[in-house]
């Protein structure tokens, strides 16, 4: 395995595996503040949104390119 694949896999699964560990803090939060259904789907509403942004952003960028019509 080349160093460049090395990389690009580690960044998926480090990156994934910090975005599932900020979504358990985000859950233990909200359980030992005893926030409600409200509470909580407010907590992943604000604290959330950057997680989605972030993973959102390469989504749209390989729209664009394809309605677009540059080859990838």
């Amino acid at each position: 395995m080349e160093t460049e694949q090395f990389e690009a896999l580690m960044m998926y699964v480090l990156v994934g595996g910090l975005i599932c560990f900020m979504i358990f803090i985000i859950w233990d939060l909200a359980k030992k503040s005893k926030a409600g259904r409200l509470g909580t789907a407010i907590l992943f509403l604000g604290l959330g949104l950057c997680l989605f942004a972030f993973m959102a952003k390469p989504v749209i960028g390989y729209l664009i390119e394809v309605f677009r019509g540059i080859p990838h």
